[in-house]
C-alpha cells in the first residue's frame, strides 16, 4: 500500500505520544514504539483479529510484546483502538496504581495477553499459546467447522534473540512444525550499552532457517508495501513458525537520537521531544495530542476487527448443532467446570510395600485424565523418572496435535515459559516436570506465571539427598525454600502416595497460581489411613497427623518422606513417657491461609516444643518452630553414596530425631 496522509499522521502520533508519555514520567523506553510504529499500524488496522470489547474472545489473535520494555507501543494500539484504556491512562504510564505499566502486565490493562519484560520469556509463551491452539482446532475443528484458528504474532527484539530461553522455544517451535506463529525480529542495532557489534554479529535468518522456520528478512520497517506482502506470506506459510526479520531505526525522528543507545531506554528529553514534534508536524507546545481524525480511524479499524467474533459466533452456532457432544465439551472445559465424580477416581493406597510418590503420582495422572481432556503435558526428557506419561495418549507431534504426552525436551527454561503460554489460553490445565534439583533452570518463567497468577503444575521429583548416588550436583538443598519464598506459588511436598493423590486434587482445583508438587525418588512408607488421620487434610497445608494422649510435650512437625520418620519418633517417645503430637505440613503456603484457630489448633501457643524435620534447607522454619524449637535439616550439600545412607549421615533417622527432641524438652527443664 501506499503511505497517503492519514497512514503517515497515525504512525506518527503513535510516535509522537509515545514520546510524550516517557518524557511526562520522565522514565522508559522511547525508540523502539517509535521505530515500529509502522508494524503496530498495520497489525492494529489490518492484520490482526480481535475485540476491543471483549478481548477475551477466545479465537482472537495473540499479540505478545516479548520486548515488554516497548509498551508504549502496544499501549497506544490498544487505547486507539477501543480498548478499555483512556488516553488518562496513557498520561498515567508508569505511575502509582496506573494499568500502563512499565511493561505489560496480564489482567492489568485490557488486552494485555502475558506479562513480558524479562527479555526472551515472551518469545517462548508464544510457544505455548501455539501449542495451545494446536491442540484445540485438533481436538475440536471439524470440516467446513475451523472453530480454533487464531494466530500468535509477536515483536521481539535483539536482547530476546540473545537470551538462551528463546533459542530452546525456536528449536522447539520449528520442530513441531508450529505454522501458526508469526514474529517480529526488530533488527535495530541498538541495545543499553550501544550498537550490537559489541556482542551479538550472528547471522539470525540462518540461525531460525537451522531451526526450520519461515524466514524473510526486510530493509526498512517504514515499507508497509513490502511489510503486508511479508505478513501475508507468512500467514500462507501453515507448516513452519514464521520470523520476519525487519529493520528499523531506534527513535525514529529524533533528530540528535536516532539510532543510538540514547534513544532505548531513557527519556530523550523535552528539547529533543520538541523537535520530534516539529519532525512530524506536531505542535510542540502540547502534549499527548492525538488528532480527531487519527481516533476516527482507529477506532473503525477496532469495530471491523470486532466483526470477526460476530462471523466467528454465527458459525459457532451451527457447530454446536451439528456437533452436540465436541460443543458441550468445549463449554465445560473453557467455563472452568469441573466434571463430577472425578475425586472418586483418585485413588487410595493402601499399606504394605514402600512406594515412591513420584510413583503415586504418575497413577494417579492416569486415574484422572479421561475426565480432563484439557489436561496435557510431560517432561524435560525425563517423562519415565518422573512418572508423568499418560499411558492411553499418543505424544503431542506436528502430525499428532492431539497427543497429550508432551515431550519438551532437554529444555526446562523453555519448559517452563512454554507451560505458561499453555496456561495463558484459560482452557487447558498444563503440567510439566523435571527433577527439582534443575527448577532453578525454570526460576523465571515460575516467578512469571505467580505474578499473572496462572496455573501450571510442575511435577518435581528426586526431591532430596534421598535421590542418592547421583551426589551434589542432583541433590536439592536450598530448591525448597527458594520455591517458597515466591508470592502466589503453592508448594506440595507431600508425605506419602495417599497425600500424593490429593495433592493431585488441590493442584487441579486451584486456580491462582502455579503449584509445585514436590515429590520422592525412593520408596517410602504408605501411611495407614484407618489409624491416622485422612489425606484429605492436606488441603489445609499442615494437619495433625497423630495426636498424643494428653497435651503434648513436644510438637514434631515435617514434610515429605520425613513425616515417616516423625511418625515412628512419636511411638519411640511414648514408650518414654513423652507425649509428642504429629503434624504433616506438606505446604506452608496452604496453611498460612487458614485462620487463625484453625493454625493454633495444629500449633498451640505455650510452652511446647516444636521440632521440624526436613530434608532440605533450615531457612524459614524458625516461622513455624519459633525460637526455642530445633530444626533437623541440610543448610549444606549432599554427597554421593545410596540414599539411605546418605539421609543416616545426615541425621535423618529416627534415633537422630528421639535425641533431638529429647535434647530440646531437657533444655525446657
Amino acid at each position: 500500500m501506499k503511505t497517503n496522509d492519514i497512514t503517515q499522521k497515525c504512525i506518527d502520533t503513535v510516535r509522537v505520544l509515545s514520546a510524550d508519555a516517557v518524557q511526562k514520567a520522565n522514565s522508559g523506553h522511547p525508540g523502539t514504539p517509535m521505530a515500529l510504529s509502522p508494524l503496530g499500524h498495520l497489525l492494529w488496522s489490518e492484520v490482526m483479529r480481535y475485540n476491543p470489547k471483549n478481548p477475551e474472545w477466545i479465537n482472537r489473535d495473540r499479540f505478545i510484546l516479548s520486548c515488554g520494555h516497548a509498551c508504549m507501543l502496544q499501549y497506544s494500539y490498544l487505547y486507539l483502538t477501543g480498548y478499555d484504556i483512556s488516553l488518562k491512562d496513557i498520561e498515567d504510564f508508569r505511575q502509582l496504581h496506573s494499568i500502563t505499566a512499565g511493561h505489560p502486565e496480564y489482567e492489568l490493562a485490557p488486552g494485555i495477553e502475558v506479562t513480558t519484560g524479562p527479555l526472551g520469556q515472551g518469545f517462548a509463551n508464544g510457544v505455548g499459546m501455539a501449542i495451545a491452539q494446536k491442540y484445540m482446532a485438533a481436538r475440536y475443528n471439524q470440516p467446513d467447522f475451523n472453530i480454533f484458528d487464531y494466530k500468535i504474532y509477536a515483536i521481539c527484539s535483539d536482547g530476546d534473540l540473545m537470551e538462551g530461553v528463546s533459542s530452546e522455544a525456536a528449536s522447539l517451535a520449528g520442530h513441531l512444525k508450529l505454522g501458526n506463529m508469526i514474529y517480529f525480529y526488530d533488527n535495530n542495532n541498538i541495545t543499553i550499552e550501544g550498537d550490537t557489534d559489541l556482542t551479538f554479529d550472528e547471522d539470525v535468518a540462518k540461525r531460525f532457517e537451522a531451526y526450520g522456520w519461515h524466514v524473510q528478512k526486510l530493509p526498512d520497517v517504514n515499507d508497509l508495501d513490502a511489510l503486508s506482502k511479508a505478513i501475508k506470506n507468512a500467514q500462507s506459510e501453515t507448516n513452519r513458525p514464521s520470523l520476519i526479520d525487519v529493520r528499523s531505526h531506534i527513535g525514529y525522528g529524533s533528530p540528535n537520537k536516532q539510532d543510538t543507545a540514547a534513544a532505548h531506554g531513557s527519556p530523550l528529553g523535552e528539547g529533543e521531544v520538541r523537535l520530534v514534534k516539529e519532525n512530524f508536524g506536531f505542535d510542540p507546545d502540547k502534549s499527548f495530542v492525538v488528532p480527531d481524525e487519527v481516533l476516527s480511524f482507529y477506532r473503525e479499524a477496532g469495530k471491523k476487527a470486532a466483526k470477526n467474533e460476530e462471523a466467528w459466533n454465527d458459525l459457532y452456532n451451527n457447530y454446536k448443532k451439528r456437533h452436540p457432544d465436541l460443543a458441550k465439551e468445549y463449554e465445560t472445559i473453557t467455563s472452568g467446570e469441573l466434571p463430577d465424580g472425578w475425586e472418586e477416581k483418585l485413588p487410595i493406597f493402601k499399606t504394605g510395600d514402600k512406594m515412591a510418590t513420584r510413583k503415586a503420582s504418575g497413577q494417579t495422572l492416569n486415574a484422572i485424565a479421561k475426565y480432563f481432556p484439557q489436561l496435557i503435558g510431560g517432561a524435560a526428557d525425563l517423562a519415565p523418572s518422573t512418572d508423568t506419561i499418560l499411558n492411553d495418549y499418543e505424544s503431542f507431534s506436528a502430525k499428532h496435535c492431539d497427543g497429550r504426552n508432551f515431550h519438551f525436551g532437554i529444555r526446562e527454561h523453555a519448559m517452563g515459559a512454554v507451560l505458561n503460554g499453555m496456561a495463558l489460553s484459560n482452557y487447558l490445565i498444563p503440567y510439566g516436570a523435571t527433577f527439582l534439583i534443575f527448577s532453578d533452570y525454570m526460576r523465571p518463567p515460575l516467578r512469571l506465571a505467580a505474578i499473572m497468577k496462572i496455573r501450571p503444575i510442575i511435577v518435581y521429583t528426586h526431591d532430596s539427598i534421598g535421590l542418592g548416588e547421583d551426589g551434589t550436583t542432583h541433590q536439592p538443598v536450598e530448591q525448597l525454600i527458594g520455591l517458597r519464598t515466591v508470592p502466589n506459588m503453592t508448594v506440595i511436598r507431600p508425605a506419602d502416595a495417599n497425600e500424593t493423590a490429593q495433592a493431585w486434587r488441590v493442584a487441579i482445583h486451584h486456580t491462582d497460581g502455579p503449584v509445585a508438587i514436590v515429590l520422592t525418588r525412593q520408596g517410602i512408607p504408605i501411611i495407614d489411613q484407618q489409624k491416622y488421620t485422612s489425606a484429605k487434610e492436606l488441603e489445609k497445608g499442615a494437619y495433625v497427623l497423630s495426636d498424643s494422649e494428653g497435651d503434648p510435650d513436644i510438637i514434631l512437625i515435617a514434610s515429605g518422606s520425613e513425616v515417616h520418620l516423625i511418625l515412628k519418633a512419636q511411638e519411640k517417645l511414648y514408650n518414654d513417657n513423652i507425649q509428642a503430637r504429629v503434624v504433616s505440613m506438606p505446604s506452608w503456603s496452604l496453611f498460612d491461609k487458614q485462620d487463625v484457630a484453625y493454625r493454633e489448633n495444629v500449633l498451640p501457643k505455650g510452652n511446647r516444643k516444636r521440632l521440624a524435620v526436613e530434608a532440605g534447607s533450615t531457612v524459614g522454619w524458625l516461622k513455624y518452630v519459633t525460637d526455642e524449637g530445633d530444626v533437623i535439616g541440610i543448610d549444606r550439600f549432599g554427597e554421593s553414596a545410596p540414599g539411605d545412607e546418605v539421609m543416616k549421615e545426615y541425621g535423618f533417622s529416627v534415633e537422630n530425631v528421639v535425641k533431638r527432641a529429647k535434647a530440646l524438652l531437657s533444655n525446657n527443664k
